[in-house]
């Protein structure tokens, strides 16, 4: 293979790189995004704390990871400064979220989704 291909290949790679780092949404998009996507059905409340994919669209799992990923280092964070366990914060945000769902959102109940 010569330099010239070597060279090309990895200047590809850089900008395949590139331009899929354009794409991937932010935290901050992600809470953008949230309500649209609970009020669709895309996404539940969880009752460990967590969200949920309940019908898979585009953009729906990467929502829950990045909003989930902020909220377990919240939960981190506020075990530790309250000496709590972080499964005592989980389950605590847990119910504070099915309490805070709207009527017609998703839930998490018995491992099923429903409406609430």
């Amino acid at each position: 293979m010569s330099f010239k291909h070597v060279f090309k290949s990895l200047l590809f790679i850089l900008i395949l790189g590139a331009s899929l780092n354009a794409q991937a949404m932010t935290l901050q998009q992600a809470m953008e995004k949230l309500s649209s996507y609970k009020e669709q059905g895309f996404v539940g409340e969880k009752t460990n704390g967590f969200l949920g994919v309940v019908i898979p669209q585009k953009g729906a799992k990467e929502i829950v990871q990045l909003i989930n990923k902020a909220r377990f280092e919240q939960y981190q964070k506020m075990a530790n400064e309250n000496n709590y366990s972080v499964q005592e914060i989980e389950d605590l945000a847990g119910k504070k979220s099915i309490q805070k769902t709207r009527p017609g959102h998703y839930i998490e109940v018995n491992g099923q989704w429903v409406k609430k």
